[in-house]
């Protein structure tokens, strides 16, 4: 089967509890749960990792590549706005990455304004609360297959 990849950074491990009111209630497990039987109804296997540390994600994102994983789904959370070192990762390698956030980050505060890993990546998705993570998921699949047009 095909395999793609979901990676969240800090504090997404906190979704449900952490700031409903921005975030939601529901957790980061249903989450990946549910975009996990979205991939499969397509013919994809989705794994699902999330790290409070820079260097996990930096890791599983060359990983990615060496290990055959068609795209990457990534919320860098904080790591957004000033990992250099997360954006050079997403730069190294040949696998697509899409940037999703669960909130619309240009309307917070001004320092969310500004993504570091938007540049490397084929995408982002802000501002549709959980359901960006499933357009994502569609997006990069869409890219991967080489769709120019709906």
């Amino acid at each position: 089967m095909r395999k793609l990849l979901l990676l969240n950074g800090p504090n997404l491990n906190r979704l449900g509890k952490r700031e409903p009111e921005v975030y939601g209630k529901t957790s980061l497990a249903e989450v990946e749960s549910r975009l996990q039987q979205v991939a499969q109804d397509i013919g994809y296997e989705l794994e699902c990792k999330q790290s409070n540390h820079e260097g996990d994600l930096i890791d599983w994102i060359h990983n990615a590549e060496d290990e055959g994983i068609e795209g990457i789904i990534v919320n860098p959370g904080a790591f957004t706005h000033y990992s250099y070192a997360l954006r050079d990762a997403v730069a190294s390698v040949k696998t697509p990455v899409i940037e999703v956030h669960i909130s619309n980050v240009h309307k917070r505060e001004p320092f969310r304004h500004h993504s570091v890993i938007a540049e490397v990546s084929v995408g982002q998705i802000v501002g549709l609360d959980l359901y960006g993570y499933e357009l994502a998921l569609m997006g990069l699949i869409h890219f991967i297959k080489g769709v120019d047009h709906v």
